[in-house]
């Protein structure tokens, strides 16, 4: 299906200047407004004309009018900046039925009650709040088709990062168990404004048909808690209150290793160990 023509709609810093929106650094709030970048995210995620688009933090609406523009059917943008959201008004009276406003904290919402299915989550989001939300969203994964994320780059890593490197830990394996994440490009900080002091990445998060192997959240979150609380030591230390020794033979793995040696798969089969 072919795009929609976009709306013909005044230069987003005009918008900007208008409704007075500066960057609050307690909203953690960059704003990126480089057209080709908000379109290359929309693209990555699509198609997007099946479904709902949830947008995290919509801020001003730079990506917001990217998923519009690309062909996005319905995008329903959380935003708690009351300034910013007098400015999606003005995008959603242009693109009538196609965006819906909420106004509200990304970690008090659910948005999976907030669109019907199929879902995805497209976002840029808050740096400060960015691991939380996806923290809270792998519990439920299967409720999103897809999520395309912002994140700061050291983050992306750890959710891609394999075994026996530095960024591999507790964010990779809870990450890695129950979907396929996947670093998409970079985006400079100089994209940005204000710029942050950190390189940034969009990482497409696809929920896995099944999980690697069956597991309890819970359990799962404690033993790696554990583990890479302490990921100096080796892991008869580590998981002590656990087993220790004991639980990493039964396993079968190295009781002297150290956590980031470990794979997702020696983590679950701990905890199913510990739960059954």
């Amino acid at each position: 299906m072919a795009a929609p023509a976009p709306a013909v709609l005044p230069p987003l810093r005009e918008v900007i200047a208008r409704h007075g929106i500066t960057a609050r650094r307690r909203l953690g709030q960059n704003f990126l407004l480089d057209l080709n970048l908000t379109g290359r995210i929309a693209r990555a995620a699509g198609p997007l004309d099946a479904g709902t688009i949830v947008e995290i933090g919509a801020g001003p609406g730079g990506l917001t009018r990217a998923l519009l523009a690309e062909g996005a059917r319905h995008v329903v943008a959380i935003e708690r900046d009351p300034r910013c959201l007098a400015a999606l008004a003005e995008l959603a009276k242009a693109y009538p039925g196609r965006l819906d406003l909420v106004a509200g904290d990304a970690l008090a919402l659910d948005p999976a009650a907030l669109a019907p299915p199929p879902r995805k989550i497209v976002a840029n989001l808050p740096y400060n709040i960015a691991t939380a939300l996806l923290l809270a969203w792998l519990g439920r994964i299967r409720e999103f088709a897809g999520l395309t994320l912002m994140f700061q780059r050291e983050v992306a890593l750890r959710l891609t990062a394999e075994p026996r490197t530095k960024s591999y830990g507790r964010l990779s394996v809870m990450t890695q168990w129950l979907t396929t994440p996947r670093i998409l490009f970079d985006v400079p900080a100089r994209a940005f404004t204000p710029p942050p002091q950190v390189m940034s990445s969009v990482v497409a998060i696809t929920p896995r048909e099944a999980p690697l192997a069956p597991a309890d959240k819970p359990a799962l979150e404690r033993v790696t808690a554990a583990a890479f609380g302490q990921r100096r030591k080796m892991l008869r230390s580590s998981l002590k209150g656990l087993g220790g020794e004991a639980l990493c033979r039964i396993v079968g793995v190295d009781p002297d290793a150290r956590a980031e040696t470990v794979p997702v798969a020696g983590f679950l089969a701990m905890v199913r160990m510990l739960t059954s």
